[in-house]
């Protein structure tokens, strides 16, 4: 058996290539929409992609499902649980609905359906069982249920989508999920997670990629709870502390249940020259992306620029400033060069956002604007000015600028509500130390609001007074 875990350290996701070699036969659990690094493993390893499946509809990433289907000619596999609200669409008619308990046999390998709510009711998780070795499963496949210390939350439900209270169920159905489907597996079962550290789909998950039953049965924080079958403790213990779920999440969830659009073949991207990007901005018929870090942002940029720092985190970010429900205009990026470009491109396609169609490699020759700075000496100083926290809101417990008001950056555009209008005065914004703050701070600007930066964030203002953190509630 081949086992390949793929991990995207942008959006902390993790996929699954699964083969059988005798057969030449694989599955990928969990694609993201851009395929290469699934069709190279298929090539390196000369295995045919004949199914692909996924563990419970996403909020954090568009799923590469249909993608990959349609480009391997492999058999769709969804989940058929959680009841007539959590099916997925007309879309996935031509997939094979999976109750729990359902095997997809790839020569030797058997991989076997297990649901696991919680998280969400449609969750599935996998259990994978090497023939060739061992006629029990050796792995499970967690998804969003079991993380490497710690557990997929579930009122992502209720932060996403709207909904009202059911991350009480939902917390009650992943203790079930835990005490009847995981830890009846032996000690040995490794667990293997969709998710790692850095992900908004749990609070403290590990950075470490794997784990086994008997590990978190005796060491996570959930394995008191059950040992004790103390449902209640566990409940409230993990509904505390949960981060912001980001905005775009609600999209996600829509498009991953309707069914995300088959982009196929994209187009070699455009070089700009100054005079064609000049003349595109004048139009307003593209968006620039200031792709730099927020210190040279902050010498010079385009005016109604988006700055999303480089393709390291660009999904993440991108998904914060670019909704591509509303907004269509194609984007051009400022990249070293053409393969640079793509791998931002690649990145952005993973949350939906697939109109990147340009870029240029220098800002010579175009008029830059300075954005608006506040030093952190200059704060108590303010006269008519919103200070605007746009960490999560356990960061903002930890300690805040006084008066601020919490709003995290995956959530800005999407509450303009809680702002002042455009023209009735300064938003002060800051996050830790500059990155999320330059990332929030050029979309309200592009949105029309006067916003002025405050210089080192939060770090800054708090090294100023002696790291004493403020801690009233504004």
């Amino acid at each position: 058996m081949l086992l390949e875990r793929i991990y995207d350290e942008d959006l902390a996701q993790a996929s699954y290539f699964i083969g059988c070699q005798a057969e030449g036969e694989a599955i990928v659990v969990d694609p993201r929409r851009d395929l290469d690094v699934y069709l190279d493993l298929a090539e390196k390893h000369d295995m045919r992609i004949v199914a692909v499946t996924e563990t419970h509809i996403h909020a954090d990433y568009l799923s590469g499902t249909r993608e990959l289907a349609v480009a391997t000619g492999a058999t769709v596999y969804v989940s058929d649980e959680g009841g007539p609200d959590w099916m997925y669409g007309t879309d996935f008619d031509d997939a094979i609905r999976m109750k729990h308990g359902h095997r997809i046999l790839l020569g030797n390998v058997a991989v076997e359906a297990v649901h696991t709510p919680g998280h969400t009711p449609e969750h599935l998780s996998f259990l994978i069982t090497d023939g060739a070795q061992s006629s029990e499963p050796g792995f499970m496949l967690t998804g969003d249920f079991v993380f490497v210390g710690d557990l997929g939350r579930p009122d992502l439900l209720d932060e996403a989508t709207g909904l009202l209270d059911t991350r009480f169920q939902g917390a009650r159905d992943l203790f079930a999920s835990l005490r009847d489907r995981l830890l009846t597996l032996p000690d040995y079962v490794q667990v293997l997670p969709a998710h790692g550290s850095g992900s908004a789909c749990g609070k403290a998950l590990g950075a470490i990629a794997a784990s086994t039953v008997g590990y978190e049965r005796n060491f996570s924080w959930w394995g008191e709870y059950l040992a004790n079958d103390d449902e209640q403790g566990f409940v409230d213990e993990l509904l505390s502390g949960q981060p912001d779920a980001h905005a775009y999440f609600s999209r996600m969830k829509l498009e991953n249940r309707v069914g995300p659009a088959v982009i196929g073949e994209v187009p070699d991207l455009i070089e700009y020259t100054a005079v064609e990007l000049r003349s595109a901005l004048d139009a307003d018929s593209v968006i620039f992306v200031d792709t730099r870090h927020h210190s040279q942002v902050h010498e010079g940029t385009l005016e109604r620029s988006l700055n999303i720092p480089g393709a390291a985190k660009a999904a993440s970010y991108g998904a914060w400033v670019y909704d591509p429900q509303i907004e269509q205009r194609p984007i051009v990026l400022l990249a070293g060069s053409a393969e640079e470009a793509q791998e931002m491109r690649d990145h952005l396609i993973r949350v939906g956002i697939d109109t990147v169609r340009g870029y240029i490699t220098s800002l010579d020759g175009l008029e830059l604007i300075t954005p608006k700075l506040v030093q952190p000496e200059e704060v108590e100083f303010l006269e008519k000015a919103m200070l605007l926290d746009v960490r999560n809101r356990t960061e903002y417990a930890g300690g805040h600028l006084p008066g601020a008001v919490q709003l995290s950056g995956g959530r800005v555009l999407w509450n303009l509500d809680i702002l002042p209008a455009p023209d009735a005065g300064t938003i002060v914004t800051y996050c830790q130390s500059g990155v999320r703050n330059s990332v929030a701070a050029s979309a309200l600007r592009r949105a029309g609001y006067d916003v002025a930066e405050l210089d080192g964030s939060y770090a800054a203002w708090a090294e100023m007074r002696g790291n004493v953190p403020v801690l009233e509630t504004a």
